[in-house]
């Protein structure tokens, strides 16, 4: 994956806790939740998408064996799922009052 090695951080449109849609991949079509939003690399793990198996040893806290874990996936090939129709959509950005909030561009509903 290639890094983003500058200072300035693009926007994201994906935020930790959002219900995601992967919309290319191997994944295509599979929704879950985002555990966690990598800007550097532009990717995000998301719940049950990108498995991979892991290998552990065994240690007095774990037991050991092999267990999936979750790899980051790019931002590229996910969706925020739309609140309103469950279908996947664009995010756009509208000030209300003196906040910025991210909106759905299917429904026009805003997302928390």
């Amino acid at each position: 994956m290639k890094r983003i090695d500058s200072h300035k951080t693009h926007k994201l449109h994906i935020r930790k806790g959002d219900k995601v849609v992967v919309i290319s991949g191997s994944y295509k079509g599979k929704e879950g939740e985002v555990k966690e939003v990598l800007p550097k690399k532009y990717a995000a793990i998301v719940e049950g998408v990108n498995l991979a198996k892991k290998h552990t040893k065994p240690t007095a806290d774990n037991p050991g064996g092999i267990n999936e874990i979750e790899l980051p996936i790019h931002l590229s090939n996910l969706m925020l799922v739309d609140p309103k129709t469950g279908g996947a959509t664009r995010v756009g950005r509208r000030k209300e009052g003196d906040k910025s909030v991210r909106y759905s561009k299917k429904s026009g509903e805003i997302i928390k």
